[in-house]
């Protein structure tokens, strides 16, 4: 069966490379990017992969809430029904730590903004729905006040941070939602793979962007992931494996989740 499929931050990196693989593979992809023109040339990209009718493309600067709240009209506004959202839009190094709202624009990216995109576009999905956020093996602990305001905390730090509360609200949700909602997991697609991001953070190539790609597929479409709500998949090591040990804190996942409820109200 065929699934409708968004990619938030898929204009490069294993975004792009997921958008690919699943269009190859016969669905249909909603593709997402900050910059028109960037996105514009990759729908023309994946127009030569696949139909007009399987590719859709949205521009929105996720560092901004109207922005993401808008983006989330249009999709629904376009579509009455989605199977799977990969929240992989994310953000290490920034020209600008202090985002439009005043917030730290590396949390607004990494962490708020998918939970508002996700909690807007739940409508959409089923319980046989599915959605896959990006983590990291980088993860810190993070107090909910942190993602109030700006950090003066290094990159490494706040991404770290960022990752770990993307991870807790991910068992949050799912925990709330149960089996009325989609599976909710988060997966970290492999450390220092060959994105610009790494590069940029690291200096680094990295490692082929296709094995983050391959284990975004697998989590959006198979049977391995069917019943992985709230679960964490490690592919430093290729199985589910134990997050930092806040995100099976209960009380702490909870403050979380209610900071975040905030934006997305």
């Amino acid at each position: 069966m065929k699934k409708t499929i968004l990619i938030t931050g898929s204009t490069d990196g294993i975004g792009l490379a997921t958008a690919k693989t699943l269009l190859t593979l016969g669905h249909t992809v909603l593709i997402h990017g900050r910059s028109a023109a960037k996105l514009a040339n990759t729908k023309q990209q994946l127009l030569a992969i696949a139909d007009g009718d399987r590719v859709f493309s949205y521009q929105a600067d996720l560092s901004v809430l109207d922005a993401v709240k808008t983006l989330a009209n249009e999709i629904k506004n376009e579509h009455s029904k989605l199977d799977v959202i990969i929240n992989n839009a994310g953000v290490f190094v920034v020209p600008e730590t202090v985002s439009a709202d005043g917030l730290d624009t590396r949390f607004v990216v990494n962490t708020i903004a998918p939970y508002i995109l996700t909690k807007a576009l739940l409508p959409l999905l089923d319980n046989n729905g599915r959605v896959v956020n990006l983590s990291s093996a980088a993860q810190a602990s993070v107090n909910p006040e942190e993602l109030t305001q700006p950090s003066a905390l290094s990159d490494n730090n706040v991404y770290a941070k960022s990752k770990l509360a993307l991870t807790m609200w991910s068992r949050q949700l799912s925990l709330t939602l149960g089996n009325e909602g989609p599976v909710i997991v988060a997966v970290n697609p492999k450390s220092f793979l060959g994105s610009k991001m790494v590069e940029k953070a690291y200096g680094v190539a990295g490692s082929n962007l296709q094995i983050g790609a391959d284990i975004l597929v697998k989590a959006a479409l198979s049977e391995e992931f069917a019943n992985a709500t709230g679960l964490y998949f490690d592919n430093d090591s290729g199985r589910f494996a134990s997050p930092h040990p806040d995100a099976l804190n209960s009380e702490k996942i909870s403050q979380i989740t209610s900071v975040l409820n905030t934006f997305a109200g």
